[in-house]
């Protein structure tokens, strides 16, 4: 899966759009409804020593999950701050990873984000779905 999919495929999910807080280079996708002035990121294409990744976040469980199936493919959060690591995973986008895998990480970050969210943000973007 190339940066460009991964960045198409979030963009269809409600209220995610595409953002530049670290620079025009280091795109990230975000969730916000509506009536929100700030998202938050649920995906983070990158490049790191000329490979193609991409940090997605997740619930621990779901990130040591994935650290042991696809051991050395998907790591924590590198650019993450130690507390924040656990909820964070980079997945190499060499191969290694199937992409129906990797779209299944996407979705599982999309959803981690929006619960955080309170109840009447989540139907707000529930309705944006209709």
């Amino acid at each position: 899966m190339t940066h460009t999919g991964i960045i198409e495929y979030c963009l269809k999910k409600p209220g995610a759009y595409l953002d530049c807080p670290f620079g025009p280079k280091f795109p990230v996708v975000k969730v916000k409804a509506p009536s929100q002035e700030k998202g938050r990121i649920f995906a983070q294409p990158f490049i790191l020593r000329g490979e193609p990744k991409v940090t997605l976040n997740c619930t621990p469980e779901s990130a040591e999950f994935y650290r042991t199936i696809y051991f050395g493919s998907v790591v924590r959060g590198w650019h993450c701050p130690p507390i924040q690591q656990p909820h964070f995973n980079t997945v190499d986008l060499d191969g290694s990873v199937p992409d129906d895998e990797i779209i299944n990480m996407i979705d599982h970050a999309y959803e981690v984000v929006v619960a955080k969210f309170p109840k009447y943000i989540q139907k707000e973007l529930q309705e944006g779905e209709s």
